[in-house]
């Protein structure tokens, strides 16, 4: 971990077409260059967007799922392998999945179109206002079933006479789910905003350069995909580098904020 880490921010500091071309120390001349350029606000924009939407979204719903699977519903174990099956997809698989349901003629024009929204459609990987809107529903439907399945694992432990306890005082599902078994697994709620939470700051790009290569324009650029950019496509490893520093830095932020927010309080 140690020897990646100093390397990116030395990296950082140098001017460095490719990682086989001469290079020199420029000092924090790339930083310099980071801040200044439009392309990595647009970035940063769109990745503070993406975080701010997906986990909302993504954990409440998750826990909801988790603590429904933990009732053991008829069906529950078909419920957990579908839950768990886009977990052990493949990244190129989902994108080819989303690119089909999204493309021009894909299927959601095409149900839109069938129940008579036809003036609802649109290309939605390549207009401006959806691209990025595409690559959170990626995100959200990657991870929500998946964290469901850790969720209802951790639910398992809990003892069934709490919840008869609860429910013989009148207490209903929702009460029982947010007053009895979210306190009991905050911990772990911490835990799982956590990893998607990094799993989505850092990871997307790949989602990104197989369904819109962050277009069109910088409207679906994030972060990590700039970093990538940068990087094996434009040939600037030191600027990539300063970007990833960069990057390193805010997903420290929001580690630190994260526990704060959801650290257990005996």
């Amino acid at each position: 971990m140690a020897g990646p880490l100093v390397a990116m921010f030395v990296i950082s500091g140098n001017e460095w077409a490719s990682l086989v071309a001469p290079h020199r120390w420029i000092g924090s001349a790339n930083y310099g260059d980071v801040l200044a350029d439009p392309v990595f606000w647009d970035a940063l924009t769109n990745t503070l967007i993406q975080l701010a939407v997906a986990l909302p979204l993504m954990i409440p719903l998750a826990f909801m799922l988790g603590y429904y699977l933990q009732l053991k519903p008829p069906g529950h174990r078909l419920l957990r392998v579908l839950c768990f099956t886009p977990g052990l997809l493949s990244l190129s698989a989902k994108a080819m999945i989303f690119f089909g349901m999204l493309a021009p003629d894909g299927g959601v024009n095409g149900l839109l179109t069938s129940v008579g929204l036809e003036s609802s459609t649109t290309p939605w990987l390549a207009d401006p206002a959806t691209a990025l809107a595409a690559i959170i529903a990626v995100d959200v439907w990657s991870g929500i079933g998946y964290t469901a399945v850790l969720f209802a694992a951790r639910l398992a432990s809990v003892p069934e006479t709490v919840y008869e306890a609860a429910a013989l005082d009148g207490a209903g599902h929702w009460r029982r789910m947010w007053q009895i078994s979210y306190p009991v697994c905050k911990d772990f709620f911490g835990v799982a905003t956590m990893l998607q939470f990094l799993w989505t700051l850092f990871n997307s790009a790949a989602t990104v350069l197989m369904l819109t290569q962050g277009g069109p324009g910088t409207a679906s650029t994030t972060l990590s995909f700039l970093m990538y950019q940068k990087a094996f496509l434009q040939q600037n490893i030191g600027y990539s580098q300063a970007v990833g520093t960069l990057l390193f830095v805010l997903g420290l932020l929001g580690m630190v904020v994260i526990r704060r927010l959801l650290r257990q309080n005996y």
